[in-house]
Parts: structure tokens; sequence; C-alpha cells
């Protein structure tokens, strides 16, 4: 289906409006300004060719936010998707706990990033004794380079997601895998390594992982209609739950990345978190990688300029664009399925050209 709509878009040569009405997103008092997108640019007529196939359904996007220059400029949902209705972040939530370990240690709670993870978190008895156990650092975690045999996209490591959901004690059967890397050797997709991290900062902070967030980044943004869970039948801890938010409080996460870390006047993390969490540090699968967020390069007249991402499963993203002072917002269904990637060709085909050409 992604293929049939970016052809659609792609391939027409008439313009016409058909069903899809533009109208101004409305004002909600939730912390967010408004603007009316003006549809003047050639590049414009992609966005009804857009609309007018996604409004035909066949997809599995739930929404589509732009934020462009501070103001939400595009705001539409699809089926019975909504407002005020939140959506499992999924992975999305890894980039979020990035920015709450910024805010652990500008507040004292962690003192360095290369702090030894057993220094917050230790346990005894742990199978598979390694010494190099010992020199696993919060930093190894943001990177997802523990050495740890933990890869969620290889269906043969220990550690994989799916079979950490089947333990009772999550935590502890990490540490217990064997190591296969020395720390920051190789950088492999982790999840457990997120939730170590998501634990880090609970331990030092004496909060749960939602009570911090609630106190040190939700409260300051009005970040209100918020929850954590999981798809686990199983009872979870706090620290391997998931975000469930609305795509307007997805995009004030993008908002604050894209402001350096400041929300209304107010910086709420560190501006050199910002800038350093969100620089590559390391690849996974060839894609840069830096704290729990990716940076993906998009072509786009001729020239690179990158994406801040954060992703997750199912079509869950918030783009983010330091350059073109855009984020660009997206939830979706369409789990474990090559279609949640159809994002990312909207992105290309039609938000770059639309927006670039509104700034020239």
């Amino acid at each position: 289906m992604a293929v049939i709509i970016l052809a659609c878009i792609s391939s027409a040569n008439v313009y016409s409006q058909g069903k899809y009405k533009y109208s101004q997103p409305r004002e909600l008092s939730d912390g967010w300004n408004t603007g009316s997108l003006k549809l003047q640019n050639p590049d414009s007529i992609k966005l009804y060719r857009l609309f007018n196939q996604l409004l035909e359904g066949g997809h599995r996007i739930h929404s589509m936010l732009v934020v462009k220059d501070g103001e939400i400029v595009i705001e539409e949902y699809f089926g019975d998707n909504s407002v005020n209705i939140q959506h499992d972040l999924r992975s999305a939530t890894k980039s979020i706990t990035s920015v709450l370990m910024g805010i652990a240690i500008s507040k004292g709670f962690v003192s360095d990033i290369d702090d030894p993870v057993s220094r917050y978190v230790s346990y005894t008895n742990v199978k598979n004794p390694d010494q190099r156990k010992d020199e696993i650092t919060i930093r190894h975690l943001l990177t997802m380079s523990t050495g740890l045999d933990c890869n969620d996209w290889d269906m043969g490591s220990k550690g994989r997601e799916d079979k950490v959901y089947r333990k009772k004690d999550w935590l502890q059967y990490f540490m217990d895998l064997p190591m296969i890397n020395d720390p920051g050797a190789v950088s492999d997709y982790c999840t457990m390594a997120q939730v170590l991290a998501a634990e880090v900062i609970s331990r030092a902070s004496g909060m749960t992982i939602d009570q911090f967030a609630r106190e040190y980044l939700f409260d300051p943004l009005q970040v209100k209609n918020v929850s954590w869970g999981h798809t686990s039948d199983k009872d979870v801890i706090p620290a391997a739950k998931r975000l469930y938010m609305t795509p307007r409080d997805m995009a004030k996460i993008g908002q604050l990345i894209l402001r350096n870390g400041e929300w209304n006047g107010k910086q709420i993390v560190a501006k050199a978190w910002v800038e350093e969490s969100t620089t590559a540090k390391t690849k996974i699968t060839g894609i840069d990688y830096g704290f729990l967020w990716w940076n993906v390069p998009f072509q786009i007249n001729g020239n690179i300029t990158v994406a801040k991402l954060a992703t997750g499963n199912g079509g869950q993203y918030i783009f983010i664009f330091p350059e073109l002072n855009l984020v660009a917002v997206f939830t979706g269904g369409a789990y474990n399925s090559p279609d949640d990637k159809l994002p990312f060709a909207i992105v290309k085909d039609v938000l770059l050209p639309v927006f670039t050409a509104r700034d020239n």
C-alpha cells in the first residue's frame, strides 16, 4: 500500500483538490500555537494528493502532525483516531529516556554518563561472570554497546527482547547474559540497555521513571494526557514500561530537541546534553546513532539534511529537522510490517519538497 500511495503522489500531473480540505489546526490551550499553511507553491499540490490518498484508507497511519517555525501547521487524523487519543510509542520511548537521562545529570542525580552502571544498579550471583561486566557504563547503555549478548534484531541472541518478556526478573536476566564483545566495541539494537538506563535514573533519583518524567519533563511541557504500559501480560517493572502519548505531546518532545532543550523560554534539559545526545556516536546496522537517537540523512534539492529521529514499531516517529525549523510526527498501527516505513517516504517525497520550497 505504501508503494501505491507514493506512486499516486508522484505520477499525478493534474492538480485536483478532491475530498481533502485543509484547515488550520485548532488552538487548544495546551502550550501550542497553530498557524495556517499557505499552500501557494507548486509542491503544495503534493500535500493534497497525499491526503486525498490517505483519506481513501488502505494504510495504517493513524496521525500526521507538522510543526513549522514553532507552530502546528498540519494536523490530520485517520480512522477512529483523534487529537486526545494516546498512542503506544514503542521504541520512540527510548529517545525520551535519553532526555530524562540528561535531566538526571543536570539535576545531580547521576554524576556522569561514564560512571559504571554498577554504581547505581548492582547485582550479586550474576551468571556468566565476566570482569568486563563491571566496565559497562551508562554511555554503553545509551549507545547500546554493552557487549552483552543482546540484539533484538538477531533471532539467535539470548537477550532478544521477546525472549526477555518470558522471564520473571528482566534486569537480572539481562545482567546474567554472556559477554560477546568488549563494552563500547560494537553496538547492537538492544531494548534492555534502555530499560537498564531508565532503572539507573530511578535508583539514582529515588523515583519511579514515570514520577521522574512527570516532575521534570512532562509538567514543564504541559503534558498531562500520558501513561505508561506494556503489551506483555506479565508484571512489568516501571523502568521497562513504554510511553503512551498524543501526537501533539510527541511534537513537544521534538520541539524541545529542536530548540536545544528549551520550551517556552524555560530550559528543561541542558543545551549541551541535547547537542551531545543527538550527535552520532556509533552505528547500528550502518545507521548513525547517538544516545538513543537516530541520525537519518535525507536528500533534498541536491543537498543532504539530517533528521534527528525517534522511531517506534508500527509507525511511531518524531522527525526533527533543525536546518528547516521543522518537526514531523506520525503514529500508526503497522506493527511488525514494512508498511510502518511509509512516513519516511512521505517526509522525503512530500514534506521536504513542500517546506523547502516555502523557505526559498
